[in-house]
C-alpha cells in the first residue's frame, strides 16, 4: 500500500510528527502551506474562529498528486478544540476511494469532540476513515521559523 503523509504546522510539533510517521511508513513526507503566513494573533483570534465554524484557509497549490497513493496520512495543530483551517482545506482535496489516517497536535486543547465532524467531511469525499487520533505535544504554540 502506498502512502503519503500531508501536514499542516504553525509552530513545528506537527511536522515533527508528520516526519516520524513517514518514516515509520517508509512513506514521503509533504508540507501544506496557507497562501498569508498567519502571525500568533492571527492564529489565535480569527484562526480559532475559522477552525470552530470548519472554514478552510488558502492553501499554496499541492505539487504532488494525491492520486498515486493508497492511504494518506493528514496531520494538523488543534486550534480552539478543532483543526486548524489548513487542515480542512486539505481534506476538500482528497481524491475519493483513499484510506485516511488524521493525526492531530494539541497543546492544550483535546479535540475529541471534533472527530467525529472530521470523519463526517473526509467520508463525504468518499474516504474510509482509519483512526483520528491526538497527540498531546505539552508545547505552547509558537510559530514555526521557515
Amino acid at each position: 500500500m502506498k502512502s503519503l503523509v500531508l501536514y499542516y504546522t504553525f509552530g513545528g510539533s506537527t511536522k515533527q510528527e508528520a516526519e516520524k510517521i513517514g518514516a515509520a511508513q517508509e512513506a514521503p513526507v509533504y508540507r501544506v502551506k496557507e497562501k498569508r503566513n498567519r502571525s500568533i494573533f492571527g492564529s489565535f483570534l480569527p484562526g480559532c474562529y475559522q477552525a470552530l465554524k470548519r472554514k478552510r484557509s488558502k492553501i499554496l497549490p499541492l505539487e504532488v498528486d494525491l492520486s498515486a497513493f493508497d492511504r494518506i496520512y493528514i496531520g494538523g495543530p488543534v486550534w480552539a478544540a478543532c483543526p486548524a483551517p489548513a487542515v480542512n482545506a486539505i481534506i476538500d482535496l482528497l481524491p475519493a476511494g483513499k484510506e485516511v489516517e488524521v493525526f492531530l497536535c494539541a497543546g492544550g486543547d483535546d479535540p475529541r469532540p471534533s472527530d467525529e465532524v472530521t470523519k463526517q467531511m473526509i467520508e463525504a469525499k468518499g474516504c474510509k476513515v482509519t483512526k483520528i487520533y491526538t497527540i498531546a505535544t505539552g508545547k505552547a504554540p509558537t510559530k514555526l521559523k521557515d
